[in-house]
């Protein structure tokens, strides 16, 4: 059975203070969980993340990372960089990087290229807009995106990946795909992988990351093929957060 992962993306939330006591109180919270827990808060707070979480079952993570191992490239960070602060996993393709920051799938499969060179496990993110879900494209979308990996380095390099289903128009709005539909795309997600390797898809770790709250967590959770939550809001709370874990722990 797959171990299931609640990572919380901090995105540009945070303060020295208020990240000093969201730490301490997940740290203390999830000892003794069954599931793989990890913060992704913003590059300038990893230090201190580190610091408070060593020792912890807390794994750490970070919200983008270059496709450059070094180099003239202002503003962007390293894989072997974050490796030095202790990250074990790192967000690639972001719904908001894809539309902020203009990154394509040629892009995403770099980073991802680029963090598993490292030794960091990348969670890819895959997800539709809300014209598109409304066009009928959700499942050509995401396995659009899925392409841009497994085409270009083969299936076997998702067996030390996760991938996490953030459908767009579920991020930062209250609105939350139901359970059939967020375990739909999974299945889909899924199905796509073992076209190309049964054994790799079955142990395939699948997010879900639409507005995860402590309310719709256990059926979220209790779906199949969803494997444990990208979670946004609700991290940034460390009693949501913690009562989302707890809800992967069942």
């Amino acid at each position: 059975m797959r171990r299931k992962l609640v990572a919380g993306n901090w995105k540009m939330h945070g303060t020295l203070q208020k990240n000093a006591v969201l730490l301490e109180e997940v740290r203390r919270g999830v000892s003794g969980l069954g599931c793989e827990v990890a913060v992704c808060p913003p590059y300038p707070y990893l230090g201190q993340a580190q610091s408070i979480l060593a020792g912890s079952a807390v794994g750490l993570g970070a919200q983008s990372v270059s496709e450059h191992a070094f180099g003239a490239y202002t503003g962007e960070v390293s894989a072997a960089m974050l490796l030095e602060f202790g990250c074990r996993y790192v967000l690639v393709g972001h719904s908001e990087r894809r539309a902020l920051h203009g990154e394509t799938d040629a892009q995403v499969a770099a980073k991802f290229e680029a963090a598993r060179n490292a030794g960091l496990v990348p969670i890819l993110c895959v997800g539709e807009t809300l014209a598109e879900r409304q066009a009928g494209r959700t499942e050509s979308v995401v396995a659009g995106q899925l392409s841009a990996i497994l085409d270009r380095f083969g299936v076997a390099a998702m067996a030390a990946a996760v991938v996490a289903y953030e459908p767009v128009w579920a991020i930062g709005t209250g609105i939350t795909a139901s359970p059939a539909q967020a375990q739909a795309v999974h299945a889909a997600i899924r199905a796509r992988v073992a076209a190309r390797d049964a054994e790799v898809a079955d142990g395939l770790r699948i997010l879900y990351g639409g507005s995860v709250k402590p309310q719709n967590a256990v059926e979220l959770f209790g779906q199949a093929d969803i494997d444990g939550g990208l979670i946004g809001g609700a991290a940034l709370v460390a009693d949501d957060f913690l009562n989302i874990c707890l809800a992967a722990n069942r």
